[in-house]
């Protein structure tokens, strides 16, 4: 084997060696490296135990390379082409490649938002619990479903400041640049007004809080930058002062586009029949456009007409339509809690997910450009990107949705107080 090696050049030694590697790489073996000595290459074999040894052969069948391991003492295995790769099992990160490659030509379904000319796509990637608002999610978890999310086809990504104390803009910024993809391929929305230490929607605030959630997201920009939950403050002051402030950051090029958000419904005519035509490019309503409550689809008419783009977020109801239930805090009454547990149960029952269901309705209207929907997990991100794509594929269960409809009747577009008393 040495005097095999003697006489060649460092080129031919080093391309030998890439050769046997990439043989190893492929068959999940220590396949023979020869490694120098005194000037000379002597190709080492596997470490010779129980009598196993490695053998290189020449030319075979097609001039492709073979390789054939063999025990002394138990005669050859069958030999196999090394390139031959049919029904060989890859390693886990070849695997996890191609997996991912599949994932990556997959659509996700655009929706225009308003007048602002983006594409959104239909479901939207809620960055609240990045900020371990349900529970601790680590920052491989939370990078792992944003590139998955992305790989998915969701291009929408929204946070906040006040989402864990300013955790989730930063986990949600750190994610975003692994993704290594230019800064047009993703839509961002984030939010001011509504901190860890309380509501501030003061010109001066908001102003200082677009620069402070920059550095945190590690972007130039967002794509939307909305008052967060304005019923918590002066309707006055949003008009009159806020929002001019929000126009000047848009001029500036801190932010594309500028929205509003909160729960009532009846805050979105409030304002935007007191600011100038165009002056609001989106909206986000939260909890009225579920199976139980469909009441955001009464003023759609009227918000096209004054053409803001609608997001709907919290398709579950704030975990009211889910298997486990919503946390102790939910300001739900007990008997709209009570029937949406009565309609879980049915669906389990049967065999169906009422959180898929859920999410699959709340997509139905394509009048709402995106449905934001909270996610911590690699699970999670499937099981939504999932229901889209069956919605898409072969509609909903209409059965299944019959049956929930009913139960949730008696408490249909049931909600609850949020905010302040306005004058």
């Amino acid at each position: 084997m040495e005097a095999a090696w003697r006489g060649r050049s460092p080129r031919a030694y080093d391309a030998l060696t890439a050769r046997k590697k990439r043989e190893a790489a492929i068959h999940g073996s220590a396949a023979a490296v020869p490694r120098r000595q005194g000037g000379h290459a002597i190709e080492r074999g596997r470490k010779r135990r129980n009598g196993a040894r490695l053998e290189r052969h020449g030319r075979g069948e097609g001039s492709r390379k073979i390789v054939r391991v063999g025990i002394a003492k138990m005669g050859w295995k069958k030999k196999r082409p090394i390139n031959d790769c049919e029904n060989m099992k890859l390693g886990p990160k070849v695997e996890s490649s191609l997996t991912k490659e599949k994932v990556r030509i997959q659509k996700m379904e655009l929706r225009e938002l308003g007048r602002t000319g983006l594409k959104l796509s239909s479901v939207g990637f809620g960055a609240s619990p990045l900020g371990n608002v349900f529970g601790s999610v680590t920052e491989e978890q939370a990078f792992a479903s944003v590139s998955l999310a992305f790989q998915s086809g969701i291009n929408f990504f929204d946070t906040s400041p006040y989402y864990g104390g300013t955790l989730s803009e930063k986990v949600l910024g750190k994610a975003l640049k692994a993704l290594n993809v230019p800064r047009s391929e993703y839509i961002v929305a984030t939010k001011c007004g509504r901190y860890k230490e309380g509501f501030d929607f003061s010109a001066e605030r908001v102003t200082k809080s677009i620069d402070e959630s920059l550095e945190r997201l590690q972007l130039d920009y967002v794509d939307i930058l909305q008052c967060h939950d304005i019923e918590f403050g002066s309707l006055d002051q949003i008009v009159n002062e806020t929002i001019p402030a929000l126009q000047k950051l848009k001029e500036a090029g801190k932010t594309r586009f500028i929205g509003i958000t909160g729960l009532p419904l009846e805050i979105y005519s409030y304002v935007l029949d007191r600011v100038p035509p165009g002056t609001l490019d989106v909206i986000l309503s939260y909890c009225h456009y579920c199976i139980n409550d469909t009441t955001l689809e009464d003023i759609v008419p009227y918000l096209k007409s004054k053409g803001v783009g609608i997001i709907n977020a919290s398709p579950l109801a704030m975990g009211l339509l889910t298997e486990a239930g919503p946390p102790e805090w939910h300001p739900a009454s007990p008997e709209l809690k009570s029937a949406c547990q009565a309609a879980a149960a049915c669906c389990k029952e049967k065999g169906k997910n009422i959180s898929k269901l859920a999410m699959q309705y709340s997509l139905l209207n394509k009048e709402i450009t995106s449905v934001l929907v909270g996610m911590r997990s690699v699970e999670q991100v499937e099981e939504n990107v999932a229901a889209a794509r069956e919605l898409a594929a072969s509609g909903i269960d209409e059965e299944a949705l019959s049956e929930v409809e009913s139960i949730l009747k008696p408490v249909k577009n049931q909600s609850w107080p949020s905010g302040i008393q306005q004058s």
